[in-house]
């Protein structure tokens, strides 16, 4: 099947814009979320049941590969991304207004290296139509892997104000959601990343647990696991500041890494935006991964994403520290099974050593 998609399916795809590409690939995904029966049974066929499933701040995630943020921005195809075999979705980033995000175009394939380049700048419908789409193509009760939502600030919403946007979309999507994620790290929005330091990650750390715990205690349930996602352009005292918040807050973990606006030698390298695959950005984000693991001991749970493209790339960052991977790129390069073909190698690792 990979062939298949490498030789012939690829190929028609890459030969349109990189963006027009994503959204017929979106469309389809849409298409085929709005047969329900059909990702059914997709689902049981692929999805690959780990030998040692992974319980993670209180959820069971089948496999240790789940899809990163970016793909389904709005929530509108998670049983689609279901039905190819992950372990978790993470949909998103949402924001609570819709907004149209950078202007085009902003998307680039770097094929050399088989990586992206984004600065999509968080195109979505916003929190109230990703619930809706989630109620009815992805209702939290009959789903069977995790699903995570991040979270961002819309572009228009000052530093100052930022925590309001996360606390107003947590509060829209709390009953859809089985963790969340705090995106504090995308290079695409203008100065969000200065949302990692200590001076506004305390506040907005602070006030979200404190929602949640709050929210929790009225509905008579625990707190939603929420984790941070971070960039791996973070000096190692930047990251300490971090992750000391992240424990002092009660927070459930940490995503190790979204996007780098460093560069491998590449076509593109006057293209502002994040990049995204190959041993380039895999490299990064397993020396964050390494390092957070070491500091806390492996105290703090750690979701690695950022060049995953085999097998091999994948165990490098569970060895790291990691207990769970996301795919995104390498999604896009090696076809829609390939994340069933992933878990099944990972699962045969985990077999040795149980």
């Amino acid at each position: 099947m990979s062939d298949i998609y490498t030789n012939f399916i690829r190929p028609f795809f890459f030969r349109m814009d990189p963006e027009e590409a994503h959204d017929s690939a979106c469309y389809l995904l849409n298409l085929m979320a709005s047969m329900p029966l059909l990702c059914g049974l997709y689902r049981n066929y692929n999805l690959v049941k780990a030998a040692k499933p992974v319980h993670l701040f209180g959820l069971n995630f089948p496999n240790r590969v789940g899809l990163a943020a970016g793909m389904d921005k709005d929530g509108a195809f998670p049983n689609a991304i279901e039905a190819f075999g992950f372990g978790h979705i993470e949909v998103g980033t949402v924001t609570p207004e819709a907004q149209p995000g950078n202007p085009r175009p902003r998307l680039f394939r770097e094929v050399n290296n088989e990586g992206l380049i984004n600065r999509m700048g968080f195109n979505n419908k916003g929190a109230n139509a990703m619930l809706k789409s989630l109620e009815k193509r992805f209702p939290k009760n009959k789903r069977v892997v995790p699903l995570g939502i991040n979270l961002g600030k819309a572009k228009t919403t000052s530093l100052e104000n930022a925590v309001d946007d996360y606390v107003k979309s947590f509060n829209i999507l709390a009953d859809q959601a089985d963790y969340f994620t705090i995106n504090v790290s995308s290079p695409n929005t203008q100065n969000l990343r200065q949302l990692q330091s200590r001076e506004y990650l305390l506040v907005l750390l602070d006030t979200l647990q404190k929602e949640n715990k709050a929210l929790a205690k009225k509905m008579g349930r625990s707190p939603h696991p929420i984790v941070l996602k971070i960039a791996p352009d973070l000096s190692f005292s930047e990251i300490d500041t971090i992750l000391e918040l992240l424990i002092a807050y009660e927070y459930s973990g940490i995503i190790a890494t979204n996007t780098t606006i460093q560069r491998p030698k590449c076509i593109f390298n006057n293209e502002v935006g994040g990049y995204s695959g190959g041993s380039f950005i895999h490299g990064l984000s397993t020396k964050v991964i390494r390092y957070i693991s070491q500091s806390t001991e492996g105290r703090l749970p750690i979701i690695g994403v950022g060049g995953v493209d085999s097998p091999e790339t994948a165990g490098e960052k569970i060895d790291a520290g990691a207990s769970l991977v996301q795919i995104y790129t390498s999604w896009v390069y090696r076809g829609p099974f390939f994340a069933k073909h992933l878990a099944k190698a990972l699962s045969e690792m985990d077999r040795k050593w149980i």
